[in-house]
């Protein structure tokens, strides 16, 4: 393996994406909220909820920079590590790559200044629309990337050429994949679980501190009420539909997500359990019966193969860890629902600013979010294996040959060591902006002017 560079390769991109994927799932569970604080805040004339908009969106600010300086690199790898397939499907991918990076992002960047400094020097509506306009483009960034990973897992809208490259043959088809819209919908409601338990966590340690309390019950009101929704539209319909779409376009990967060895109807759903590949079964499974069935066909009769149903060289590369991966998502996901309803009922009541293990296991659960959308998409892409584009292009195939595994481990050193160093800044930049609390006033009307000078030339 040492010598090997193709698994240097996949952990090397593995790492920076998930460390990327931090910050951009917080942006994009932020951005809905921020636009809507500010027209309440216009609508209602509520100081509070300028207050909110104002705290929340110095942390969003942050939160972005360090997301662009994450990503960087991620484009580039396209080139230095994974050169052979970026010359295979770069034809079609590099259109929603490119639209990312010149409509997303810069509508995104062009407007988070305004929002940010802009309160106290453009009108009401002018701070409402450059929100908008932020959350918008947080959104549209989040589909062009989705696009892009959904041909990996469904391709369509394209042709092989007689250059044995793939080529775009039909935009309106590339661009609505259904494994797009479904993956869109249930990515943005897993990243507004994210910025809803942030929202909430901050919340309930303003309430336990004892200071704030305006802004913690605003945190708490809006972060539980979010977050429930979310969570439960993340579960269904948006994650019942991903899951359909597993069963019938790779049902080879659903199988190992559940760890099911034999084909079936009837087929149980696993809740707990260890993957034995030796003996190909579940060891201490705890199972519900034909729910893996329903979920898969609609009907609690529905045939659903096992892995001995395909070839070997067609199962996902490493079954335990995808199983386990799937299963820490839907558990979690489980776990939100749960939390975020018992938070709703006390919150009912008016007990919630009082409850204290309520408001700890709320401060406590902020980073869950993280490592369920990490799980999330460590199930999706280990699924897809062993290919880069499903069916026609294997990983294998793909990575770069005359990057050796000295030159890949090396940079992996590099970029460890400054993630490191930008996670630490990161967190002492939230923490002080967390610390500090929310303002009590805006920016300044106008920016201060010297005096009059004569025009030059």
């Amino acid at each position: 393996m040492l010598d090997d560079p193709l698994p240097w390769h996949r952990f090397h991109f593995a790492f920076t994406i998930v460390y990327h994927y931090l910050f951009p799932q917080l942006t994009m569970g932020l951005a809905p909220l921020l636009a809507i604080w500010k027209w309440r805040a216009i609508v209602t004339g509520s100081a509070d909820h300028a207050r909110l908009l104002r705290f929340w969106a110095r942390i969003f600010g942050v939160t972005f920079a360090v997301g662009v300086v994450t990503g960087i690199p991620m484009e580039f790898q396209f080139g230095t590590n994974w050169s052979a397939f970026t010359r295979y499907s770069g034809s079609v991918i590099g259109q929603t790559l490119a639209m990312e990076g010149m409509f997303a992002f810069f509508l995104e960047s062009a407007f988070i200044g305004a929002l940010i400094w802009g309160e106290g020097r453009l009108s009401p509506r002018m701070h409402l629309l450059a929100a908008c306009a932020v959350a918008v483009g947080s959104w549209l960034s989040g589909y062009f990337i989705l696009v892009t990973n959904a041909f990996m897992q469904h391709p369509q809208g394209h042709v092989v050429g007689a250059d044995g490259m793939l080529h775009l043959a039909d935009l309106g088809a590339f661009m609505l994949n259904p494994w797009a819209l479904v993956m869109f919908a249930h990515t943005m409601a897993a990243a507004l679980v994210t910025g809803a338990f942030v929202v909430a966590g901050v919340g309930a340690f303003y309430a336990l501190r004892g200071s704030h309390a305006a802004h913690a019950r605003l945190c708490l009101h809006w972060g539980c009420g979010v977050g429930l929704i979310a969570a439960v539209v993340v579960a269904f319909p948006t994650g019942d539909l991903q899951a359909k779409l597993v069963a019938r376009d790779q049902p080879v990967a659903l199988a190992a997500m559940e760890g099911r060895f034999e084909s079936g109807s009837e087929a149980r759903l696993t809740l707990i359990g260890q993957p034995n590949l030796r003996t190909e079964t579940i060891d201490n499974a705890i199972q519900i019966p034909a729910a893996l069935s329903f979920l898969a066909t609609g009907s609690f009769h529905g045939p659903v193969p096992g892995l001995k149903a395909f070839p070997p060289d067609q199962w996902p590369d490493n079954v335990a860890v995808l199983y386990y991966a799937f299963h820490i998502m839907v558990g979690l996901g489980t776990l939100f629902i749960l939390l975020m309803g018992a938070a709703l009922i006390q919150r009912w009541r008016g007990r919630l600013l009082t409850c204290r293990p309520l408001l700890w296991a709320l401060l406590l659960a902020a980073p869950f979010p993280y490592i369920a959308n990490t799980a999330g998409w460590a199930t999706a892409e280990l699924g897809r294996q062993p290919w880069l584009v499903y069916g026609l292009f294997r990983t294998s195939q793909g990575s770069s040959q005359a990057v050796h595994s000295g030159d890949v481990v090396f940079t992996l050193i590099g970029w460890s060591g400054l993630y490191l160093v930008l996670g630490v800044l990161y967190l002492v930049l939230i923490g002080r902006e967390i610390h500090h609390g929310p303002t009590d006033a805006p920016q300044p009307a106008a920016i201060p002017t010297p005096s009059p000078e004569p025009p030059h030339g």
